[in-house]
């Protein structure tokens, strides 16, 4: 049975310093519970809500990457539902019916999986205001005798994208939405290390039967397992000859399963209507063109770029480009260090390694991209070795320390001095006589005796020259 796929995603306008429709700070996750309240956030009556021009440029900004086409008129609508997280008893949103329309609709962003590229089709793009956050003292909503809600977060600016329903596979809706996360990054909209920047609901079906709709699902390992359940969980029940039944269901990520919330909600239940507090605003021609040269350069035309131009394979550019920050520190590490291979070689395998283990938070990086360089530039003038290097990248990118001080106050500089390896040498080959007797007979064995010399130097011998006394010891070479 064949399973279709759309995904709903709410990205975080994070780069906002101001909410959707008033002046209040949009850094909810620093503040106090409701200190960045106002009437407007809070729907109270009388006030008047004023859109914020800069999330309304960065909605446009995503439109023009996905080849979407722009509406004329911008037209917000009120989307009634009554729940504790919505003061006001309505969302601020955009609907698309008849004159009401979205932002822009339309467009493809193409992934590949497994080799296999495929155009996803865009079906509309949104603006619309996050309601509040709803905090479960015991993270479990079932287990919670009480709820508490933060009010911070009411009216952060977020950008909806819609897809058509043309994922097949809990593979594929990952790699949309991480490529998605990619394009907002690199268009400064959203920074996707931050908790909750996106929030993606799933709406599934298997052919047979109905569409259930997954909401607020918030991490990509959660949306692959609740996609992969969800299927599973409708090919039993038509398979046992039962119904699907329609409905909206909540990942439940401590049991790993889905769990019914409600009868699926039609969207004439919403009651749409215009917003009467905030005009019609007209987007001219020359307003998309404006934001249209102001654009930075696409992920996937730096991508290529960056294959063209510094001889990277596509694995090594794609990983550089999947973060703004990383594919700029890059380039910076280039211009001084003019290997791009062997920095995209420690960007990619050892430095990306230690931010992920960090949270994936680039801002924690003090290093700047001269100490990269310099470490490099020791390790090929071989006063560190790979070894050294890897034992000290992390106080170097999260301290900003210095490497060349640091090898110095250390004293943990390469030995490569010939006597002093000699006599390490003759000092291994004595202590394991059956290990020297293998090697003798199978030059693969010498590893063995390599490593005991790079144990007793706590890995700062120099491991070419330590092999190639071994080896004339050995009777290798002469």
């Amino acid at each position: 049975m064949k399973a279709v796929i759309g995904l709903e995603i709410h990205l975080q306008v994070t780069s906002s310093k101001t909410k959707l429709f008033c002046s209040c700070s949009s850094d909810y996750r620093r503040s106090p519970p409701n200190r960045n309240i106002c009437p407007i956030c809070l729907g109270l009556p009388g006030v008047l809500p004023k859109p914020n021009s800069y999330v309304i440029e960065k909605a446009l900004m995503l439109s023009l990457a996905l080849e979407s086409k722009i509406s004329s008129h911008l037209i917000f609508s009120r989307k009634h539902y009554f729940y504790p997280d919505l003061p006001k008893g309505y969302q601020i949103s955009q609907f698309t019916y008849g004159r009401i329309s979205a932002i822009a609709y339309g467009g493809s962003l193409e992934i590949q999986v497994g080799g296999v590229r495929k155009k996803i089709g865009i079906r509309r793009i949104n603006i619309e205001e996050d309601p509040a956050k709803i905090v479960y003292p015991e993270r479990d909503p079932w287990k919670s005798s009480y709820v508490l809600i933060d009010y911070n977060r009411s009216g952060i600016p977020l950008i909806e994208v819609a897809t058509e329903p043309d994922l097949e596979s809990a593979e594929e809706a990952v790699k949309f939405v991480e490529k998605l996360l990619e394009l907002a990054d690199h268009l400064d909209i959203t920074d996707p290390s931050l908790e909750g920047s996106f929030r993606v609901d799933a709406n599934i079906s298997v052919e047979g039967g109905e569409r259930v709709e997954i909401k607020n699902i918030g991490s990509l390992k959660d949306l692959d397992r609740a996609i992969r359940y969800e299927i599973l969980r409708q090919k039993r029940i038509i398979e046992s000859g039962e119904k699907i039944r329609r409905e909206t269901r909540h990942w439940d990520d401590i049991t790993g399963s889905t769990v019914s919330a409600r009868h699926k909600e039609f969207e004439e239940e919403y009651r749409y209507m215009p917003e009467p507090d905030i005009p019609p605003l007209e987007i001219s021609e020359e307003y998309i063109e404006k934001i249209r040269s102001s654009m930075p350069e696409l992920p996937w035309i730096m991508k290529r770029r960056f294959e063209e131009k510094y001889k990277l394979s596509e694995y090594e550019a794609g990983v550089l480009v999947s973060r703004k920050w990383l594919a700029r520190f890059f380039e910076d590490v280039v211009r001084i260090y003019k290997n791009p291979g062997k920095v995209a070689d420690l960007l990619i395998n050892d430095f990306l390694g230690r931010v992920n283990e960090a949270g994936g938070r680039f801002d924690l990086v003090k290093a700047g991209p001269e100490q990269i360089a310099e470490l490099l530039d020791l390790l090929d003038k071989k006063i560190i070795s790979i070894k050294i290097l890897k034992e000290i990248l992390g106080r170097v990118m999260f301290e900003g320390i210095d490497p060349r001080k640091l090898v110095e106050e250390k004293n943990i500089t390469v030995v490569s001095e010939d006597q002093i390896l000699e006599e390490l040498i003759d000092r291994v080959m004595r202590e394991n006589p059956k290990a020297v007797e293998d090697a003798r007979r199978n030059p693969k064995a010498i590893n063995y005796l390599v490593g005991q010399v790079m144990k007793l130097t706590q890995g700062r011998a120099d491991p070419e020259k330590v092999n190639s006394i071994l080896r004339k010891k050995l009777g290798y070479e002469k």
